[in-house]
């Protein structure tokens, strides 16, 4: 069973940054995409950002230029640094990790739906008010 602990939400106020982290050991025995979600109050989940296994990023529109999605070098953690917060960033944010596999054209992609992620931590959540 894979493991994904987040950790560092909390109650900023606008224009504030929280950094958030996902501890997993995954990343040490595969190649896994792992990605941010969250779903904000009366929300539809949405994707914040994802990073693939060569390492590209990719970003919701909403928050470009103001996340950054990063793993460190150990492979034991996934991080989320999240600058200039807005009252629309509020939500529960959730890490999440699906499996890569190996084809024709190298390892495969993250996934485009957010159903297809086989794993996924409890959440934390993020405040921000005015």
């Amino acid at each position: 069973q894979v493991q994904l602990v987040e950790s560092g939400g909390g109650s900023v106020q606008v224009g504030g940054s929280l950094r958030l982290s996902c501890a997993t050991d995954i990343l040490r025995y595969a190649p896994y995409c792992m990605a941010w979600f969250r779903q904000g109050p009366g929300k539809e989940r949405e994707e914040v950002a994802h990073i693939e296994f060569d390492g590209s990023t990719a970003y919701a529109d909403s928050v470009m230029g103001r996340f950054t999605i990063s793993k460190d070098n150990d492979n034991t953690a996934l991080y989320l640094q999240m600058n200039n917060l807005k009252p629309e960033d509020t939500a529960m944010y959730y890490c999440a990790a699906d499996k890569l596999l190996w084809g024709d054209n190298g390892w495969s992609k993250c996934p485009r739906k957010d159903s297809d992620f086989d794993n996924w931590g409890q959440g934390t959540q993020v405040t921000v008010s005015a």
